[in-house]
């Protein structure tokens, strides 16, 4: 259980809203990791029943069927699936799906779109990396050409989280490619449109029980009222929103690397090896002790911008440095952790080998964590 007695970034109602959320991942989420992890892919229903208890979309306004709470209730869900040792996809769907709709979502989109995705009953993804561009999102080729009061979509996308249940994406589409970056739009596409296809549910190194897909558009045609905002806009929403993503990225970062740090150290001081335990050699301690540090001050950090993010303050290196650092440190802390673990930690069985597979793709996802230094730099 992630030790909330030094945190500052919570009031006591997020102090409330986590204790629930533990006990739902406790009957809901936890017993069934282990098959969804074999499966490759949540139970459906679990999105249903996260959304009766409350736990989908915080902040969505409470005029669109959601609590409007604030990012702080987020960051307790981030913080507890992660802790939890699980990748389901339901926080990008909260953190950076829902905020698109709310923020640049017209009256019609906003009214007909939140209530189902607060309930469950609509599964959302955003479809923004392509086979031939991932950081660089003014490489996408994926286009939307206008056809009278119609955009027919051409493209395929890749690596999209939710890819297998979404019910709506916002892909990231060209709608004028002479533009460049003002070229670039937010198109809504629902799951049922023809010509729209899911591909296969990818093999990854790690996140198995989260499914990962490649969508292609065929010739799909979609009103030109499902445009997320103005046309043309689209790059300059997605620059906007990235410093949420980051800082859900982090939230989750260090929860993962918290429990890493805490399997070590149950594991090192119950095994026995030449006739003490594994905790009392000094290589282990001193190990431990480094990580400890490191953790307490990621704590404070990520206290210190979740509070930023809240009062509308921090900035994008910011966000940008957060997930740089959380990352690198949830790599650290789990590979550590497995290396204390010796052959046991390379054992599936053991729920260190899955936070070490599961670390390796945060320092790429998001922005990899190269690009997070260029941005950091830019601001230096």
């Amino acid at each position: 259980m992630l030790d909330l007695s030094r945190r500052t970034a919570f009031t006591p109602e997020q102090d409330q809203f986590r204790d629930s959320v533990r006990r739902f991942f406790d009957r809901e989420l936890i017993p069934h990791l282990s098959r969804w992890e074999e499966e490759g892919i949540i139970d459906r229903a679990f999105w249903n029943k996260a959304g009766e208890a409350g736990l989908l979309c915080p902040t969505v306004p409470e005029a669109y069927g959601g609590p409007g709470l604030d990012f702080g209730f987020n960051a307790v869900i981030d913080e507890e699936l992660a802790y939890a040792g699980s990748t389901a996809g339901i926080t990008l769907h909260s953190d950076i799906v829902a905020d698109y709709l709310v923020a640049y979502g017209s009256e019609e989109q906003k009214s007909y779109w939140l209530p189902r995705m607060v309930s469950g009953e609509t599964a959302t993804a955003i479809a923004m990396t392509e086979p031939g561009a991932g950081s660089d999102l003014q490489g996408i080729r994926t286009s939307a050409k206008r056809d009278g009061n119609h955009y027919v979509l051409n493209g395929s996308k890749t690596y999209i989280t939710n890819g297998q249940h979404a019910d709506l994406v916002i892909v990231v589409a060209k709608t004028d490619p002479a533009a460049g970056a003002k070229g670039v739009s937010l198109i809504l596409v629902e799951a049922t449109q023809e010509g729209y296809a899911k591909g296969r549910n990818l093999d990854k190194i790690g996140f198995h029980s989260q499914d990962t897909s490649e969508l292609f558009f065929n010739d799909v045609r979609v009103p030109i009222t499902n445009c997320l905002g103005e046309e043309g806009s689209g790059f300059a929403y997605l620059m906007n929103q990235l410093p949420q993503e980051r800082l859900s990225i982090a939230c989750a970062a260090q929860a993962a690397a918290q429990r890493a740090f805490d399997e070590a150290v149950k594991f090192t001081k119950d095994r026995k090896a030449f006739g003490k335990t594994v905790f009392d050699f000094q290589n282990t301690k001193f190990t431990l002790a480094d990580l400890a540090a490191k953790l307490q001050v990621g704590w404070a950090h990520l206290d210190w911008a979740i509070a930023r993010h809240i009062a509308g303050e921090l900035t994008a290196a910011e966000a940008s440095a957060a997930k740089l650092w959380h990352t690198e440190l949830q790599w650290e802390a789990c590979d550590a952790s497995l290396q204390l673990h010796g052959g046991a930690g390379y054992m599936n069985e053991y729920l260190i080998a899955r936070l070490w597979r599961d670390a390796r793709v945060t320092r790429i996802f998001g922005g990899t964590n190269e690009i997070m230094k260029e941005v950091v730099s830019r601001s230096i």
